[in-house]
């Protein structure tokens, strides 16, 4: 019998990615899961070690630790006023042509402390993790200088200290142009020389906006070529207002991910099902700011990879809920709710490289747990707000 420190009994589902079992039980050891599934042969298999903690959780329901593969929780600053004038007509391309948008947090970023952002942070992944997030990518791209960009990073992973969130980087550095650049070519020279240098031993993925207003595909190619030749995973936000070559350049390069896509159309769809890009969806960001929807639908039935994430930011989508994502990508991405838990959980997983660590409730796998106040597991979905939940 394998000795457990902890047992979740009597649930009444445990729902993981292509299975849910019921009338069923969990345990763990040392942060590790050891048995999953029916009752009768998790307890047969396991043995409770003398100070184990014994949960009895009858009526309720359990998930994997939600996986959030796409987020700005390191920022400072304030972009109330932005909203304000998103409800008065103003769009946001339009706010941040006239100096608003990124360039106010990158403002708000070089002006505080390593530490001041760092308390910043730790209270938005305590919140996340009380809404059954257990694993947060976490970007720069607020600072646009070597030095801000990694002190973005060293906070992001502070911060996952203090909360209890495991949490991974990603460096940003062409999110947009700083006030202090010549040109877009010279800053994406900075970035290869100076930014990436700083920030790789703090990440492990590369990032870039690819859009109208911001990087042109030429632009982002080298800067990307660069970070993959350091080790780093690639990542493009792309199709965000426009389609500019985002797909075809992250096929080229073998990024990750696209993320964004809520203008994808048709030959978009084809493209990212054909190259095994993860299409990773982010409609709280297309809620808020009034957008198409991303066409995660048709990204499935193509047979793309469909992602799910909060794009937990100051601008586009101040909300840190991956609860609230799943409800949107049922109701209006039109996924199931099967889709959408494997979408926040398996499938993010696979995009920060940690398959067979998080995402999934199964042996070996980390003991991330969040257990939900009903006995159907799809109360994750269907509730739009904040559900009640335990998270391990």
């Amino acid at each position: 019998m394998e000795p457990a420190d902890l047992v979740i009994d009597r649930l009444a589902t445990v729902a993981t990615p292509d299975v849910v079992h019921r009338d069923a039980a969990i345990a763990a050891r040392a942060g590790r899961l050891v048995a999953v599934g029916p009752r009768e042969l998790v307890l047969r298999a396991v043995e409770p070690v003398e100070d184990a903690t014994v949960i009895d959780a009858t009526g309720m329901s359990a998930i994997p630790g939600l996986v959030d593969c796409h987020t700005h929780a390191v920022w400072a600053g304030s972009r109330v006023d932005e909203f304000d004038r998103r409800a008065q007509g103003q769009s946001y391309e339009q706010i941040a042509a006239a100096g608003g948008g990124i360039k106010a947090t990158v403002t708000g970023v070089r002006a505080s402390s390593d530490e001041e952002l760092t308390v910043l942070a730790t209270t938005r992944l305590a919140r996340m993790r009380t809404l059954g997030t257990t694993t947060a990518e976490v970007k720069s791209g607020y600072g646009l200088d070597a030095a801000h960009e990694a002190a973005m990073l060293r906070a992001a992973h502070a911060a996952g200290r203090a909360a209890n969130m495991r949490v991974t980087g990603t460096c940003l550095a062409l999110h947009a142009l700083p006030p202090e650049a010549e040109s877009a070519d010279a800053f994406v020279r900075l970035a290869i020389d100076e930014i990436l240098p700083a920030c790789a031993p703090l990440a492990t993925a590369a990032d870039c906006f690819l859009e109208r207003g911001a990087f042109s595909a030429d632009e982002c190619r080298p800067y990307l070529a660069a970070a993959k030749e350091r080790g780093l995973t690639l990542r493009i936000h792309g199709d965000q207002f426009s389609e500019c070559g985002a797909i075809p350049l992250a096929a080229e390069l073998g990024a990750a991910s696209v993320d964004h896509l809520e203008q994808t159309g048709p030959e978009g769809v084809r493209l990212l099902a054909a190259s095994g890009v993860a299409a990773v969806c982010l409609p709280l960001c297309a809620l808020y700011l009034d957008l198409p929807m991303p066409p995660a639908r048709a990204l499935a039935d193509a047979g793309a990879r469909v992602v799910l994430a909060t794009d937990f930011n100051p601008g586009s989508a101040p909300s840190e809920s991956m609860l609230s994502t799943m409800n949107l990508a049922c109701t209006q991405l039109r996924l199931s709710c099967s889709e959408a838990l494997a979408a926040a959980t398996t499938a993010p997983a696979a995009v920060l490289g940690l398959r067979d660590e998080v995402g999934r409730l199964a042996p070996g796998h980390a003991a991330d747990i969040v257990l939900l106040d009903d006995p159907d597991w799809r109360i994750a979905c269907y509730h739009l707000g904040e559900v009640p939940a335990r998270v391990f």
